[in-house]
């Protein structure tokens, strides 16, 4: 009897532990501090600097709008940039449902640009609560601070757009958890487009290549697998996955030259492609990141050519029988 009565002091440490710990980070978590009082440049230079990076790199547009996916790619819904509203569920292997938010003056006109600037680097929403990282803040806090200023510059002039929009519901316990994932910037200089390589590697950054060209679990790239492809988008027809793109000769892109690379993104301006019923259509925003300027393209590449190759075929298609 005494081993039962031992045992179940034990549990009843544990169980206060565990409870303990979760009133804690309930509590107190996300903290990443007060957000900060800047005040954003709205001149021209900045505004048209923040629209290429929110279209064409770090594409915010992309998820913060509707898409049309009756077309290629899903190209962006003309008239319903930054109005938020796209679901992100359990369809699609989250935890949940993830709502994209309302970027346009008609929510954010209330917001200061320090909660705007905390929200997209830290993770922290103007109510403190912990925003999902499928906003990938952790990426945008490394960015450079003046690009970042000029995103919100930029959102600042977009088309005020009122839509009501659901709150996210994250399934327990990642409810819980994802309290733990905000974090303060640790924001880097812009680097010199002359060194192709590290100005590359700020802009892959910044597009998340990474985020959807590795393989996944739970959220986080599994180790050895970064850039080799392989992660998988279930849809109606069956499955497409991002491929390899390290510079393996047979598996990757490691017979591409740097003009076929180039030219592959600049094939998909204007692209407006019917997808029929039963075809599967890629996830990739083709015609946003087609609108990045030849030196950036040319700066990814090289960024990728120095990574090391990595021996992954990937099925990109598979068809439900």
């Amino acid at each position: 009897m005494k081993i039962f009565k031992f045992l179940g002091i034990i549990l009843a440490i544990v169980i206060f532990v565990v409870l303990g710990a979760g009133l804690f980070i309930n509590f107190t978590q996300p903290n990443v501090g007060e957000a900060p009082k800047i005040i954003v440049s709205s001149d021209s230079i900045t505004v048209e600097r923040g629209k290429y990076l929110a279209n064409h790199v770090a594409v915010c547009i992309d998820c913060h709008s509707k898409r049309d996916w009756s077309l290629f790619s899903g190209p962006v819904v003309a008239g319903t940039e930054g109005s938020g509203g796209e679901v992100f569920d359990e369809n699609a292997g989250f935890p949940g449902k993830i709502y994209s938010s309302n970027l346009t003056p008609a929510a954010f006109s209330s917001w200061s640009d320090g909660e705007i600037y905390r929200a997209i680097t830290a993770g922290v929403g103007k109510d403190g609560h912990a925003l999902f990282p499928l906003m990938a803040y952790s990426r945008f806090g490394k960015m450079s601070i003046e690009d970042i200023q000029s995103i919100i510059a930029y959102l600042r002039t977009l088309k005020p757009i009122k839509n009501s929009i659901p709150k996210t519901a994250l399934d327990f316990p990642v409810s819980l958890l994802n309290k733990l994932g905000p974090k303060a910037a640790e924001h880097q200089v812009l680097p010199e487009a002359a060194d192709s390589i590290k100005y590359g590697a700020y802009l892959v950054n910044a597009a998340g290549c990474v985020d959807c060209h590795s393989k996944q679990d739970k959220g986080k790239i599994v180790e050895g697998t970064a850039f080799g492809g392989g992660m998988e988008f279930v849809q109606p027809a069956g499955i497409i996955r991002a491929p390899n793109i390290t510079k393996h000769a047979t598996s990757g892109i490691g017979n591409w030259t740097r003009e076929m690379f180039i030219a592959k993104f600049k094939a998909f301006e204007g692209n407006t492609m019917k997808v029929e019923k039963g075809e599967l259509n890629t996830p990739m925003p083709w015609k946003m990141y087609s609108g990045m300027t030849v030196q950036d393209l040319s700066a990814i590449y090289s960024y990728l050519q120095s990574l090391q190759p990595i021996d992954n075929q990937v099925e990109v298609r598979t068809y439900k029988k």
